[in-house]
């Protein structure tokens, strides 16, 4: 039970992430986004708002959007302060 709510924990830090850096690229909304970069607005909202289990290949198409690599990425998640 725990390791689910740790899990899910870190589903939303990935959203809020990816939310963070949507918006640094200028788009402020996700349906914006993600016909910009044809993805599927209903699936990336799920993405970003924690609901959905991004697969690799999802997270990786995204961040090559951003010129991010996995490692970047997860060094941006590590720098993330505690709440």
């Amino acid at each position: 039970m725990k390791t689910n709510k740790i899990f899910n924990k870190n589903l939303l830090s990935v959203g809020q992430r990816l939310a963070e850096l949507r918006e640094k690229k200028g788009f402020s909304t996700i349906k914006e986004f993600a016909e910009r970069y044809d993805l599927p607005s209903i699936q990336y909202w799920r993405i970003e708002k924690g609901k959905a289990n991004v697969t690799l290949r999802s997270l990786f198409k995204i961040l090559t959007i951003h010129n991010l690599s996995f490692h970047e990425f997860f060094c941006l998640l590590v720098e993330e302060p505690s709440v």
